[in-house]
């Protein structure tokens, strides 16, 4: 991997790079707008099951049934229902539960913020781990130096990556509610209690995201400009701080995207480890009595999230390596 290029970009191309950018992402994200959609839709149409029989009771009659179905609307040829399903998302009408009877963005207004939370330390907290402990085992190990931390971090980080997020939610529930009672194992009443969930979900990726971090800062700590600048007997913060850190986090965080994306998945089953009120233990309810319209909206909202997050991670490598604005960053490596 070559350094960052230093010489500055004149301000006119600068900005017009910056708007191709942003213009590539935006419709990338309009095209996974439009299968979250189409996907979202056909939930209804191929699970098994009559939806809606499961609108009204598994003991009404055929009549009550039939007439539920015209309600839905689920008589109407397949494109008409499509096309009134994406019509109530642009008006905001996602549906009601066919089990409360709530406007499903209710639902979502307020179950979001709790999700939301989960997921924005659960990202801050991944990075936070990932990148310093990758970066300080890479720096202790460089030249083959201190073999047994190298083969342990790179042990325990395998078994700790690999570990289910429901797996490591329970552990964490054991250790540190039920045998040290040092932390609520369940519920959202405190600050306390976000804690054991974020844990459970940011440790996976945290694991995987160091070893990735400690592999890239290897390959930078031997390049040729890192070796003038320890000739030159630069300190540990202008060495490693200002000269190795932003070369490995352009490819940490193209490949780490998918990680903190994937991330959003882990909420939906620690939410429900955890009693947590989000949008996953939500859904998890749904799923069990056959609620289409919360699966549908819930399902659309995540998805949507885990897409947002991938667009800031973009945002991110084109802040902190220009090379990125013009898709030219393979190219440079190579040369």
């Amino acid at each position: 991997m070559s350094p960052l290029p230093t010489a500055r970009t004149r301000p006119g191309r600068s900005g017009r790079a910056w708007a191709r950018f942003l213009l590539r992402r935006l419709l990338g994200l309009g095209a996974v707008l439009v299968v979250l959609v189409t996907a979202t839709f056909l939930i209804l149409q191929l699970v098994p099951g009559d939806p809606a029989r499961a609108a009204i009771s598994v003991d009404a009659s055929p009549e009550e049934v039939e007439a539920m179905r015209r309600a839905l609307g689920l008589d109407r040829p397949l494109a008409e229902q499509f096309a009134s399903y994406v019509g109530g998302l642009l008006t905001g009408d996602l549906g009601t539960s066919f089990q409360t009877g709530e406007a499903v963005s209710q639902v979502i207004a307020t179950r979001l913020p709790f999700t939301a939370q989960l997921a924005v330390f659960s990202v801050l907290g991944a990075l936070l781990i990932a990148v310093p402990l990758g970066v300080a085992v890479a720096v202790a190990c460089r030249g083959g130096r201190r073999r047994p931390l190298d083969t342990a971090f790179t042990t325990t980080a395998s078994v700790v990556g690999c570990t289910p997020e429901y797996i490591a939610g329970t552990l964490l529930v054991l250790l540190f509610a039920v045998t040290m009672g040092w932390l609520p194992a369940a519920g959202a009443a405190t600050p306390a209690s976000l804690l054991l969930p974020v844990a459970a979900i940011a440790l996976s990726p945290a694991a995987a995201l160091a070893r990735i971090v400690r592999r890239e800062t290897a390959v930078v700590l031997e390049e040729d400009y890192l070796r003038t600048a320890r000739a030159k007997r630069l300190g540990g913060w202008a060495l490693y701080v200002r000269h190795t850190l932003p070369n490995l986090l352009t490819s940490t965080l193209t490949m780490g995207g998918l990680l903190l994306a994937g991330l959003m998945g882990g909420t939906v089953i620690v939410e429900s480890v955890f009693a947590w009120p989000g949008l996953g233990s939500r859904v998890v309810q749904a799923i069990l009595v056959r609620d289409f319209p919360v699966i549908q909206g819930i399902v659309l909202v995540i998805g949507l999230m885990a897409a947002v997050i991938n667009l800031l991670v973009d945002v991110c490598l084109g802040v902190l390596d220009p090379r990125t604005l013009t898709g030219k960053t393979e190219e440079a490596s190579s040369s």
